[in-house]
């Protein structure tokens, strides 16, 4: 199986970004920033987590999915560019899940990754659809 390892950041309001290497590739990612695990307001913990292809209604495609997230649900790995802390008026596209990109910059004055659909698209690519671990490193 797979293993695939996420590097964060910090956490700052524009969100938590960090790479995440599969297959000698690296990617950058987004999510929300640390807050203590909040469904919907925050990133996952740090850890490992067996991923897995699922359908996915709100994007109407198969994209993997983390298992066994304490406290969450349906965590995916998805496009999306906006990752901020909306109570702190930064924009976000995310509920808890893995923004993934090409690139990072910034839009509209907020950090950002883009060309994420790309990313998305490349990443499901890469792994075949088949199932893989992914440990999740440093802050948050």
């Amino acid at each position: 199986m797979e293993r695939v390892i996420l590097r964060r950041g910090p956490s700052t309001d524009d969100g938590s970004f960090g790479i995440l290497e599969v297959c000698g590739k690296k990617f950058f990612t987004g999510e929300l920033p640390w807050r203590d695990n909040l469904s919907d307001l925050s990133c996952i913990p740090g850890g490992t987590y067996l991923c897995t292809v699922t359908h996915s209604g709100r994007f109407n495609r198969d994209l993997y999915e983390l298992k066994d997230v304490p406290g969450r649900f349906a965590v995916r790995i998805h496009p999306a560019n906006f990752c901020g802390n909306v109570s702190r008026g930064k924009r976000t596209e995310l509920n808890g899940c893995i923004a993934l990109g090409l690139h990072e910059g910034v839009m509209e004055g907020q950090k950002v990754v883009s060309s994420s659909k790309i990313a998305v698209q490349e990443f499901m690519d890469m792994l075949g659809n088949q199932d893989f671990e992914l440990e999740i490193l440093g802050s948050a």
